[in-house]
């Protein structure tokens, strides 16, 4: 029997104050780009601005669109550290999205893409603007919401991507950014083999 709730571990204030400050300082210098994919045989742009980071050989594909990793940014790259030491949680790479305000947004969707890790866990670090993270059963369609908030920590645990779709809705009333960051373990070099 499918579980009613999600296989996460949701930890308010990971961040301190002063991380938060460090790490969106640095959030203003990276190379920000709204990608265009293809939906349904229909190209779009997101409804957000992203940028990917990683080890070498970490290329990451979604809706029919390949994006090589940038080298880590200095505390990015501590940030990553800190999950190990703390949960030791290991990733090699990650997709930072940033959010305006409310109008931006993510659809219903599952990180199951062939290239990352089987089995592998994904942190999810929210910084700035407080916003709700909904999960869905793929069977049930039981609904689970997050109110995370700048500092939070979510990790999505082994099971999740398989079972449950994530989103990120619009919340129009929201009228300051928020910048998400999803750490991943990626096969180095699936896709130059």
């Amino acid at each position: 029997m499918d579980s009613l709730l999600p296989p996460v571990t949701h930890i308010e204030q990971f961040l301190s104050a002063k991380q938060q400050q460090l790490l969106m300082k640095e959030v203003v210098s990276y190379p920000l780009e709204r990608v265009e994919i293809e939906v349904y045989g229909k190209k779009h742009l997101i409804p957000r601005t992203q940028a990917w980071f990683g080890d070498p050989g970490c290329d990451y594909r979604f809706s029919k669109l390949q994006i090589s990793p940038l080298p880590w940014p200095a505390v990015l790259s501590r940030l990553r550290h800190k999950l190990r030491v703390d949960h030791h949680f290991d990733s090699n790479a990650v997709l930072v999205n940033y959010y305006a305000n409310g109008h931006d947004c993510m659809g219903w969707h599952s990180d199951d893409e062939p290239e990352i890790v089987s089995g592998s866990a994904i942190a999810s670090v929210t910084l700035g603007a407080e916003r709700d993270f909904v999960v869905r059963h793929k069977h049930n369609h039981n609904k689970v919401n997050f109110a995370l908030g700048s500092g939070d920590l979510l990790i999505m645990h082994a099971g999740m991507q398989q079972v449950w779709q994530h989103g990120l809705p619009k919340r129009l009333k929201v009228t300051e950014p928020r910048v998400n960051f999803t750490f991943r373990q990626i096969v180095a070099g699936f896709y130059s083999r």
